[in-house]
């Protein structure tokens, strides 16, 4: 799924997908369960989509994208598709089977969709290891005309994209499943550097597709996996459908800067979408998607996701203490915590600071946006005042609170202080709070609340402490 460009294929690529036969027999709903992990792996991440029928997926795994676009990023997603995406239970809900259901409403060019994307974006083989991510998924079970701008894909983003959103495809993105029109075909591609053009030929990408084996992917669940190899020199990135590779890419075929700016990051966050009409879909039919011939409520089926690592922990040597697990996240509450290293985040940009030592902040905050911080260590010794470095540039009569909250995003507010503003978004001030005491490791939640629509804060960074 790209973010920023118009896919182009060559006109026999397209034949030859179009010639592959489809099937057009409805699948019952399969549900398994996520796989044992295999010896030698272990599991790093994973969601098999239990809960009641109609029930959103679970909030600690998932962020729900919604609307037409990023904040501050390019509109319809970058790609051309139309769809709103929604958190509308008839969107986007799981089925009460251990599904998720991702489903498009609509007709004409009026449709709901939804989006959906991980929480966490550090998802990165160690060194000498290898990461698979996988995930059980049926395509929509629409082919020919009423599948015209159907756009269902699987897939990773770089964790830098967030709260940027144009710094791609410098960051990478990894299609692991991808499909349009209601092709008996996956995709998989690679893409990275600059676009247009570049080492990974933008808007194009480093990508190849074949028919899903046996059933068509319209009519039954298929394994979609995607592994980064970083246990052999050069590394590999792979592409397999039901275990049989169909693609890879190494190392060897960029230039360090490339691959290093695609891979030294924080890691990659995974999405599920179902899209309609855009780049990749016009460009396979050769006209505007979707069409009067399109039906609506054709969902994508996602049975499972998870992340596997190479390797098993190592055990400690016998009668050694067992260490303490590092926080998730790693953070000293008495550091100063950039608010740009969140790790998830509602409403807000990132940009460039000009405030001592550079770097960026977190703008374009108003009411009911929020920052996530997790494994936020508060140690032993109890924190009692927060520190935050903000500014505002609000216009006469908008104000606003930024609030701390612990462990959830509904939870209580331990401390807070009200800010208008002060000079301009780039003048800065470092405003104190008194907290609540606090030990121990927590997620914690940066809130924001106004009475006004309007922006009204930036933030550079923040500390906790005892005096």
């Amino acid at each position: 799924m790209q973010s920023v460009r118009v896919r182009k294929r060559s006109l026999l690529g397209w034949l030859t997908a179009l010639l592959i036969p489809v099937s057009l027999l409805h699948a019952m709903t399969a549900n398994a369960a996520v796989p044992s992990t295999p010896s030698g792996w272990s599991l790093v991440w994973a969601d098999d989509f239990n809960g009641s029928a109609g029930s959103l997926p679970s909030s600690a795994n998932w962020q729900i994208d919604t609307g037409h676009g990023y904040p501050g990023g390019p509109g319809n997603w970058g790609t051309g598709e139309i769809q709103n995406y929604t958190a509308n239970p008839a969107n986007l809900s799981l089925d009460g089977s251990g599904n998720l259901r991702i489903t498009p409403i609509g007709s004409g060019q009026n449709w709901t969709s939804a989006r959906i994307e991980t929480r966490r974006s550090d998802f990165k083989p160690a060194s000498g290891r290898i990461l698979r991510i996988e995930g059980r998924i049926q395509m929509p079970n629409v082919t020919g005309n009423a599948a015209l701008g159907y756009w269902p894909a699987f897939w990773a983003l770089g964790a830098p994209y967030r709260g940027n959103y144009w710094n791609w495809p410098a960051i990478g993105e990894f299609d692991i499943m991808e499909n349009v029109n209601g092709i008996n075909s996956v995709w998989a591609v690679l893409h990275c550097g600059v676009s247009p053009g570049g080492p990974c030929n933008e808007t194009n990408g480093l990508g190849n597709s074949r028919a899903c084996p046996g059933s068509s992917c319209q009519s039954a669940f298929h394994t979609y996996r995607f592994e980064w190899d970083r246990s052999v020199n050069p590394n590999q990135l792979r592409w397999y459908v039901d275990g049989q590779q169909y693609h890879s890419v190494s190392q060897s075929q960029f230039d360090a800067t490339t691959w290093n700016n695609m891979t030294s990051h924080a890691g990659y966050f995974i999405l599920l979408n179902v899209a309609m009409g855009g780049g990749f879909p016009n460009g396979v039919a050769g006209f505007g998607t979707p069409t009067s011939a399109t039906v609506s409520g054709r969902p994508m089926v996602v049975d499972y996701v998870a992340v596997w690592q190479s390797g098993t922990p190592t055990s400690p040597p016998p009668n050694s203490p067992s260490p303490s697990p590092p926080p998730s996240g790693g953070v000293d509450a008495r550091s100063t915590i950039q608010a740009e290293a969140y790790q998830a985040q509602q409403g807000t940009i990132r940009e460039t600071t000009t405030d001592s030592g550079g770097g960026q902040n977190v703008g374009a905050i108003a009411n009911g946006d929020w920052l996530r911080f997790d494994g936020v260590n508060f140690g032993s010794t109890a924190a009692t005042q927060f520190r935050a470095r903000v500014a505002s540039g609000a216009a006469g009569g908008v104000s606003g609170l930024v609030q701390v909250r612990l462990d959830s995003l509904t939870g209580p507010v331990i401390g807070d202080f009200a800010l208008a503003n002060t000079g301009g978004w780039q003048s800065w001030r470092t405003i104190p709070a008194n907290v609540t005491p606090v030990t121990g490791t927590h997620t914690v939640y940066l809130t924001f609340t106004s009475g006004q629509p309007a922006d009204f804060v930036n933030v550079n960074w923040f500390t906790f402490s005892t005096t």
